[in-house]
């Protein structure tokens, strides 16, 4: 394959905004409780312009599996993990975020797309087992991050739009570099990568745009100066001086 050349305009998704018509964001509308996020809110206000690579870092609770579910869910993937068209539904939990989107794709881009959401996995295995085709493996025989890796290796092939919320909760060291190298060649050869981490390797993304998401919205950020990195690499130096204060 040629490494990508052309142009961002050929991205499967260059924009995401606020869905024409969508209203009411300063209202109290019931049951919608993904506007009282602030990331949410930033994104259906101002617009959220993407690049081939996105990373998402911040705390639990900040939005990020929100953000990244409501754009795999508007571009037709499953959200509980899939591919484009993917059937597979458990139990709704999802906001209603996607349902207020509008996604400006690319002229001529890919509309392949595949969606891997780490808490949801072992049932979308389930879904696989149930519904065989290919020559997909046993993914409930595997190990968790061997499953993971071998799905991403079968379904993260050719051109599109790859969300990824969390993968590093199944995977090594090793294993999130062997993502990380294929997260990048994916964006090399015109693929488009919105990844949401807690990890300070995958967040590493060469060429990603990282946001810091949290109580402020979205604020781009620099690897080096992410609370992430900070953190991670205090403890690292001195993880004594962690310890002593949490279990004091």
């Amino acid at each position: 394959m040629v490494a990508r050349t052309g142009p961002w305009s050929t991205l499967p998704v260059r924009r995401v905004q606020a869905r024409t018509g969508v209203c009411g964001l300063d209202d109290e509308r019931g049951g919608d409780w993904h506007l009282s996020v602030p990331a949410v809110r930033q994104v259906l206000e101002q617009g959220w312009d993407l690049g081939p690579a996105t990373v998402l870092v911040g705390d639990n609770g900040a939005g990020k599996s929100t953000l990244v579910e409501g754009i795999a869910h508007a571009f037709g993937m499953g959200v509980e993990g899939g591919s484009t068209g993917s059937m597979h539904r458990t139990r709704p939990t999802e906001s209603g975020f996607a349902h207020d989107l509008q996604l400006v794709r690319g002229a001529g881009a890919p509309r392949r797309g595949f969606f891997l959401r780490a808490e949801t996995m072992h049932g979308f295995y389930t879904y696989l087992d149930e519904h065989p085709g290919g020559s997909d493996p046993m993914f409930h025989e595997m190990s968790h991050g061997e499953s993971f890796l071998e799905l991403i290796g079968s379904r993260m092939m050719y051109p599109g739009l790859y969300v990824l919320d969390e993968p590093e909760s199944a995977l090594s060291f090793t294993g999130s570099l062997a993502l990380l190298r294929h997260l990048h060649d994916l964006v090399r050869h015109d693929s488009q990568v919105i990844l949401s981490t807690h990890s300070p390797l995958l967040a590493a993304l060469p060429g990603a745009t990282i946001h810091e998401v949290g109580e402020w919205g979205l604020r781009e950020c620099a690897w080096e100066d992410l609370d992430l990195v900070v953190g991670w690499r205090g403890f690292l130096d001195a993880p004594e001086r962690y310890l002593r204060h949490v279990l004091d």
